[in-house]
């Protein structure tokens, strides 16, 4: 398996595939891959002739110091797991100024809103740095396709536009969550999880679940309070939030719309540790 660190070296590569007609279905990824980056992985391998994943722990991203320094960085494993999918995959394993260049920055991005919602409120300038080495990294390995997982659900829906407002031709293909026998979503976070706090953290999809069964029958307000009982006398899990929103553009509710699509969301910390996850609603 080729491993790149150098820009260069997988432009390069990139123009011959091009030259030969080859599409390139793209993983950026921030490594310590799990079973859900694979199934990513395999989808981009069905419908592509090769796959670039890219294990770059993106500083910018990252509106905590200590959250950034803790993230497990596990590229010896990661690549020896991807090598036993496939002999069609490159792995582009860059330095920060390999991405960025010298001067490391995000660029400030309008996403119609979708960037002040949920994550946006708890996150100040995560979803700039998310665009701004998504458009550097989309700009290198210049894929025909792009596969995200739909945890980050929020995440997905402000790829998208910053495709259409970087007017890129890369198609963006949302996949759905893989999660762990408990219902767990998978997450490289969890690695850092304790036994106890693994023991806890179902109840989260488990809640979510739950909320998908009453929707058509229990008010937007009382399913916010149901939830928010759920974790009141939790010593492991502490809610962060809790909101029903329009798939369209994320803003949260407190009425539903036959017509309309919602999705719930959910970010809990177990300890320091911060589990995000979603639900299509109807």
């Amino acid at each position: 398996m080729q491993v790149y660190e150098k820009r260069l070296d997988i432009v390069t590569d990139v123009a011959t595939f091009k030259t030969e007609k080859k599409t390139i279905g793209f993983i950026p990824t921030m490594g310590a891959l799990h079973k859900g980056h694979l199934a990513l992985v395999e989808r981009a391998l069905e419908e592509n002739d090769i796959a670039v994943v890219s294990v770059f722990v993106n500083p910018t991203q990252f509106n905590n110091s200590e959250d950034l320094v803790k993230y497990p960085r596990t590229l010896d494993s990661d690549v020896e797991l991807l090598s036993g999918l496939s002999d069609k995959i490159i792995v582009f394993a860059p330095t920060p100024n390999e991405v960025y260049g010298p001067q490391m920055a995000s660029i400030s991005y309008n996403f119609d809103g979708l960037e002040n919602e949920m994550e946006g409120k708890f996150r100040p300038g995560h979803f700039d740095g998310v665009g701004t080495v998504l458009k550097h990294l989309f700009t290198i390995v210049s894929p025909s396709r792009a596969y995200f997982g739909e945890k980050d659900f929020q995440q997905l829906q402000i790829v998208r536009k910053l495709v259409e407002i970087e007017k890129m031709s890369v198609q963006i293909v949302g996949c759905p969550i893989y999660r762990e026998p408990s219902g767990l979503a998978l997450s490289s976070r969890n690695k850092r999880l304790t036994e106890v706090q693994l023991e806890a953290a179902p109840l989260i999809h488990k809640v979510l679940k739950q909320v998908k069964k009453d929707f058509g029958t229990e008010s937007v307000i009382k399913l916010n309070e149901w939830v928010s009982e759920q974790f009141e006398n939790n010593e492991i899990l502490e809610l962060e939030y809790f909101e029903i929103a329009k798939v369209s553009d994320l803003k949260s509710i407190t009425k539903k719309d036959n017509d309309t699509k919602y999705r719930a969301f959910i970010a809990v910390f177990a300890g320091k540790i911060r589990l995000i996850d979603n639900i299509a609603l109807n």
